[in-house]
């Protein structure tokens, strides 16, 4: 993994000089995929793209949380049920995946794919009190 997580971070230097991805580049790439993304080479989290924009959202804790996506304004929008305000990110294509540039602040987080199935993600149920 860390290999992966070296590759991805090198492949992601020049995102900038790229063309974004529009929304059916971006469908087309994902849809029926689950990707593992890292942040400064650090495992950051899972999505799994579902049909119709929809999406599945995990830190990889086995929380997930259910969301959809759009294209707007050259960018790529999620909104999860657990938040109105999207968030929007410019995708980016390369030979080692997609990469992601976050575009509703200044921080300039980017994540990288470092790995890529077509297996569902596991998610945990509601916690449970007694």
């Amino acid at each position: 993994m860390k290999h992966l997580l070296l590759t991805a971070c090198l492949l992601g230097t020049n995102v900038s000089a790229q063309s974004a991805m529009t929304g059916p580049e971006f469908d087309a790439y994902t849809q029926g995929k689950t990707l593992f993304f890292a942040a400064d080479g650090q495992q950051y989290g899972v999505e799994e793209y579902l049909p119709d924009n929809r999406v599945r959202w995990s830190f990889m804790d086995g929380q997930c949380k259910e969301g959809l996506w759009y294209e707007q304004a050259n960018q790529i929008c999620f909104v999860y049920e657990d938040s109105v305000r999207p968030q929007c990110w410019s995708f980016y294509l390369s030979p080692g995946g997609i990469s992601a540039v976050f575009e509703d602040n200044s921080d300039g987080r980017v994540l990288y794919e470092v790995q890529a199935s077509s297996e569902e993600m596991i998610c945990l149920g509601p916690e449970v009190g007694v």
